[in-house]
């Protein structure tokens, strides 16, 4: 791990950190405010991939799932009202999720670097925010894998309510992943703003890796 690496180590901890925070905290019906912070994980991954390469990029999400590991770690020793902050199966769900998915974002990056500038980040990071977002909230509150540990109580996220409030009936976990999507998905296409122009301030410097 080199000196060159740091500021997106540091930069992938403070988001996994502060994401862990502030999931603790509404934002309306169906979000919370960690909604909004998360997905720059995917920035971060895909500007480490297109300045220093896959290498670099793994590095950075390794060490991104380690301080996760640590948080859910920390949030399942905390007692809030309802028992612990964080429960088995969300600290499952949250690190399984991650990794699987900036892994993929990295691999589809780096299969797609030499299209146009925008095409490697924008399908990387929809790609694997899908994928973040469906095993997430399915290992996290689906009945259907309860077998993961089933002395968490996840009866409340699989209340039947009509999607967003306004569609068809389904588990409220259904609404909060459509929620949680919507927002990854805007927040990609806002990325690949600052992604161009911290590219082009510090150009191309990948090494193959």
């Amino acid at each position: 791990m080199t000196r060159t690496y740091l500021p997106g180590i540091l930069a992938m901890a403070a988001i996994v950190v502060a994401s862990n925070i502030l999931v603790q905290f509404l934002f309306g019906n169906w979000l919370t405010w960690g909604a909004f912070t998360y997905p720059l994980a995917f920035l971060v991954t895909d500007l480490m991939n297109r300045l220093y390469g896959a290498t670099a990029a793994r590095r950075v999400v390794f060490t991104g799932f380690l301080v996760g590991v640590a948080c859910s770690l920390i949030g399942t020793q905390i007692m809030g009202e309802y028992g612990p902050l964080v429960t088995v199966r969300i600290a499952v769900g949250s690190g399984l999720a991650f990794l699987t998915a900036q892994l993929l974002d990295v691999g589809i990056f780096s299969a797609l670097r030499d299209r146009k500038w925008w095409v490697a980040p924008l399908a990387s990071t929809l790609v694997g925010s899908s994928v973040d977002t469906a095993l997430f909230f399915s290992i996290s509150f689906s009945d259907a894998v309860s077998f993961i540990h089933p002395g968490t109580d996840v009866a409340w996220a699989n209340e039947v309510l009509p999607i967003l409030g306004v569609g068809p009936l389904a588990p409220l976990w259904v609404s909060l992943a459509i929620a949680d999507w919507g927002v990854k998905l805007g927040l990609a296409l806002l990325a690949l703003v600052p992604f161009r122009l911290i590219v082009q301030r510090f150009g191309e410097n990948y090494r193959p890796a």
